[in-house]
């Protein structure tokens, strides 16, 4: 074999062997997206309170017990810890990863969950939603809570995935109907600060509608592929350059976080767009 021969494969090898690590790297790297969010309806008393929104898991593993994404959590210091659904997946369900990290995130905050798409396509939600709470999670099923911070209370009420609504034409119907349920628990709360955990980033405009302060999302999965400069290429819900990928969004004072998720489901592979862990820091603004 001549040396030219030798140098094109001995290239090709140094290739692939580069593209096999960039893909385990983009696939399992975690990154931590950090925002900052204010409101004057936020009560007195505390400087920051700290959430921690994880989503779309689809079962996958980081490190042994999870540790990696656990320790990555817990140098965080949250207050509170948000799961907006797709703990688990339809296609390879395998809910002990799931369940080992949701047990963990309990020893660090308090943990409140709320169903996706594929708990639901799962058939199997009822056994974990059981193990769930038997873990000391807040399955919230289109209901509420208050919360204590400082010296007042704050609401967070969940809402389940629109396709667990049977009775309702359209995923903003079912998703009304959802939080119409999630809000009546506390009606004598109006004025309380409100966050709403919900999976569909989609359904953004009716939880504006609704007057909702800030709403956690997942689902999209940050568009799977990041194109530069121009975001996401496809989403479920949404479609090719989905305007609802990943980020923050702002509009008529209603605020969404949307995270880029965890885990993979019918594409095995990220591109640009790493796993990713969101903390969002609350303030008590002036105005």
């Amino acid at each position: 074999m001549s040396k030219r021969a030798k140098r094109i494969i001995l290239y090709i090898c140094l290739a692939v062997i580069a593209l096999v690590a960039f893909s385990y790297y983009e696939n399992n790297t975690l990154s931590v997206t950090r925002y900052q969010v204010s409101s004057a309806k936020l009560p007195d008393g505390f400087d920051t309170y700290r959430i921690v929104h994880l989503t779309d898991l689809h079962n996958k593993s980081f490190g042994k017990g999870q540790r990696r994404l656990v320790g990555k959590v817990s140098k965080l210091r949250p207050d509170l810890i948000v799961f907006t659904g797709d703990l688990v997946d339809r296609r390879r369900y395998y809910e002990e990863a799931s369940l080992i990290l949701m047990g963990e995130l309990t020893k660090l905050a308090p943990v409140y969950y709320v169903t996706g798409n594929h708990e639901f396509d799962s058939k199997k939600f009822k056994p974990l939603k059981d193990d769930l709470e038997r873990a000391g999670v807040h399955v919230l099923r289109n209901k509420s809570e208050m919360i204590s911070v400082g010296q007042g209370e704050i609401r967070i009420a969940g809402v389940d995935d629109p396709v667990f609504n049977r009775q309702a034409d359209g995923n903003a119907d079912k998703i009304n109907e959802h939080i119409d349920a999630a809000l009546e628990e506390r009606d004598d709360d109006e004025e309380a600060y409100t966050i709403l955990l919900s999976h569909r980033p989609e359904l953004f405009s009716v939880y504006v509608r609704r007057k909702i302060d800030l709403t956690f999302s997942g689902h999209a999965h940050g568009g799977q592929v990041r194109l530069p400069f121009v975001g996401g290429l496809v989403s479920p819900g949404q479609g090719f350059l989905p305007k609802y990928d990943g980020g923050r969004y702002t509009e008529s004072g209603s605020t969404m976080i949307v995270s880029r998720g965890l885990g993979n489901s019918i594409i095995p592979q990220r591109l640009f767009n790493r796993p990713e862990i969101v903390l969002v820091e609350l303030s008590r603004s002036n105005e």
